[in-house]
């Protein structure tokens, strides 16, 4: 991403920008594929219907990594064709189990692939935190650079600004979990801290919700649009959890109204005695 990162600018209908955060679907090659007894065409669908009952606008979709299960073109059209029901603009993050390029190659390597977007008196930043053929993160000094160049812009215009990734920057008090955070989580919080325009920082990975205040900004995680994983577990455990979305709604003052949604009244099969997954 770094210093080929584009600058997007879109408009939303009204002051408050209105963002659903999509993540972790896990789509497979093919229609139906499953993650651990789960079909994660069938769970994201009923995610998707879950926002159309309950989001009446949405202005983006902050689509934040392992969209594909294993990198596949054919993953990556469904989950477009899936999100456009919902709205025009979507900002894909490749996760550790996504084919970057393939991604791209979907999305066309367009806007919506930018390392930033602007919006009324907001930017948002996009950083990736892949380590090809690794399970954990890590962004590279570069990128952090760029971070703090893209931040030191925005304070300058009076901006306030989402940070968004993939890997998780701070501990989420799981064991397995957390030797997965992005290795360099210091340095980018050091540059975060510096910038108090900055209003929060936005990620997936952990299949679990997070909603704390880190100084004066708010560090947010949601559950995956498929199988869930236990919180404050040593190990590799599954939570029986349904599948979910969180919503934003960002305000011209700089406030950030956000909360976690999941699907209700539908039956979801997983094998919650799964020790892991590939």
């Amino acid at each position: 991403m770094a210093e080929s990162a584009g600058l997007y600018q879109f408009s939303p209908d009204g002051e408050t920008i209105r963002l659903v955060q999509i993540t972790d679907t896990h789509l497979n090659r093919f229609l139906g594929g499953e993650l651990l007894g789960l079909d994660t065409d069938f769970s994201l669908q009923q995610v998707i219907r879950t926002v159309q009952a309950e989001r009446a606008e949405i202005d983006g979709i902050l689509a934040t990594g392992d969209i594909s299960d294993h990198g596949a073109s054919e993953a990556y059209t469904r989950a477009r064709d899936y999100f456009s029901t919902l709205s025009d603009t979507v900002f894909w993050l490749p996760g550790n189990h996504d084919g970057r390029d393939k991604m791209v190659g979907v999305t066309e390597g367009g806007p919506e692939m930018s390392g930033e977007a602007r919006a009324g008196c907001w930017q948002l930043l996009f950083l990736d935190s892949q380590i090809p053929g690794e399970v954990g993160g890590r962004l590279e000094a570069e990128q952090i650079a760029w971070l703090e160049r893209r931040l030191q812009g925005g304070a300058e215009e009076g901006l306030h600004a989402l940070v968004c990734l993939h890997h998780q920057p701070i501990p989420m008090g799981s064991a397995w979990i957390d030797q997965q955070m992005i290795e360099d989580s210091p340095e980018f919080l050091a540059v975060v801290d510096r910038y108090p325009h900055v209003r929060g920082v936005l990620w997936g990975h952990v299949h679990q919700a997070h909603d704390s205040q880190r100084n004066h900004i708010r560090m947010m995680s949601t559950p995956s649009t498929c199988i869930q994983f236990a919180p404050h577990s040593d190990d590799f455990k599954v939570d029986d959890a349904p599948p979910g979305y969180r919503w934003l709604d960002l305000h011209p003052d700089g406030t950030i109204d956000s909360a976690v949604s999941r699907v209700e009244d539908v039956e979801f099969k997983v094998d919650l005695q799964s020790e892991g997954y590939a």
